[in-house]
């Protein structure tokens, strides 16, 4: 076996295309936009490149068949937000062999060793966390959300056997959109409605004001959790002009407190209920296919990607204030029947009450892991979010 680090366009399509082996029998496997993943690995799209670097790898065995897959990367502005220098690896795809998969993981730890890295982490993105993160454990039975990874049950015993830890676990949870709100989010909403707080939904004419609004929140919300880098008012732009595509304002909830921003709830139609109809590749000819596919209507699906609310106006009901909002403003269009709620970790205890209360129902567990490059290092877990 041989690993070759991906120059060539040809090497990058043999990257693109392995997957294509490990899930040709899989009935569950809808495959990431090709398009996706070449935008995070190049610098003129992929903002990461500021604060780090990355390559990509591909395992062909000794008839020179691609067999495995795997990108390694450091974020230097997270690595330092951790006790000891941290890179990671993503991306990961490798058939049943778990030569094949050491090879793999020594490549990704020789790659962060060679830069300064103490430990690394895995499977993550070179990117926000919204996408391509974790390592599934349960629930192989269904197809994953747009942008969340899918692997066979296999891949856990490699990253056991090669000394990986939990370094948190990521909840997926899936609720019927028909379902009445619990009474004590109606309760607590009827007492905010008088002490001046109101929803919008979000304005695709005012992108610059919702932006900033998301900002804003978002840094009061996460401010002075481990690894937290404010963001930038051009970042907040960034992701509302990518999410304009395929953004149904009806389903993207802003709460404030007279005209403060103080909270957000921001779904999209579950993309992965088109994109299965694409097989993978975003041209103008899977362009036409999904457009077809969401006029026809074949989604109603709810995928809620990002639930915050800014901390001193945490523990009022805001969360509840904006579900039942929600649903007051949904239940009329008859669009949608089901809502999965986006990884929320172990870490947010916070949250996970919030989804407890609204009796959901834990539909999926992925793992983010953590391998100690420098063993004399103690390994701990992700703190908890206080």
């Amino acid at each position: 076996m041989k690993i070759i680090e991906v120059k060539t366009k040809a090497e990058e399509n043999d990257f693109l295309e392995m997957p294509r082996l490990i899930y040709k029998n899989d009935p569950n496997w809808i495959p990431h936009i090709r398009q996706d993943i070449q935008k995070i690995f190049d610098p003129d799209k992929n903002k990461f490149f500021k604060y780090g670097e990355a390559a990509r790898f591909i395992l062909k065995d000794d008839n020179g068949k691609t067999i495995g897959r795997v990108a390694a990367f450091i974020n230097r502005r997270l690595s330092d937000t951790f006790k000891q220098p941290t890179g990671g690896f993503g991306f990961f795809e490798c058939i049943n062999d778990a030569a094949a998969a050491k090879m793999l993981f020594d490549k990704c730890a020789e790659w962060n060793t060679g830069r300064g890295m103490k430990a690394m982490d895995g499977p993550i993105n070179f990117g926000e966390k919204d996408q391509f993160w974790g390592l599934m454990i349960t629930n192989f039975d269904n197809p994953a959300t747009y942008g969340m990874n899918y692997n066979p049950p296999y891949y856990r015993n490699f990253f056991d056997d090669y000394g990986f830890k939990t370094y948190y676990e990521q909840y997926v949870f899936y609720r019927n959109a028909w379902q009445p709100a619990q009474d004590v989010f109606i309760r607590k909403s009827a007492n905010l409605k008088n002490e001046g707080y109101h929803c919008k939904i979000l304005n695709p004419k005012q992108t610059e004001k919702f932006a900033e609004d998301f900002r804003t929140i978002y840094n009061n919300a996460w401010g002075g959790h481990s690894g937290f880098k404010p963001m930038e008012k051009a970042q907040s732009l960034n992701i509302m002009q990518k999410l304009k595509p395929v953004l149904d304002p009806d389903i993207a909830v802003f709460a404030y407190h007279n005209e403060t921003p103080v909270g957000f709830y921001i779904s999209i139609p579950e993309l992965n209920k088109l994109f299965k109809y694409v097989n993978g590749n975003l041209n103008w000819w899977g362009k036409i296919k999904f457009m077809y596919h969401k006029l026809k209507g074949d989604c109603r699906t709810i995928y809620s990607i990002v639930f915050g609310v800014a901390k001193q106006h945490q523990g009022k009901g805001v969360e509840g204030f904006m579900i039942k909002f929600l649903e007051e403003h949904i239940y009329p269009l008859d669009k949608y029947d089901d809502i999965v709620l986006t990884w929320i970790g172990d870490f947010n205890p916070k949250m996970l009450k919030v989804i407890e209360n609204l009796e959901c129902e834990k539909w999926r567990t992925y793992i983010t892991c953590r391998k100690m490059l420098d063993e004399s290092i103690p390994f701990e877990r992700a703190p908890i979010i206080e």
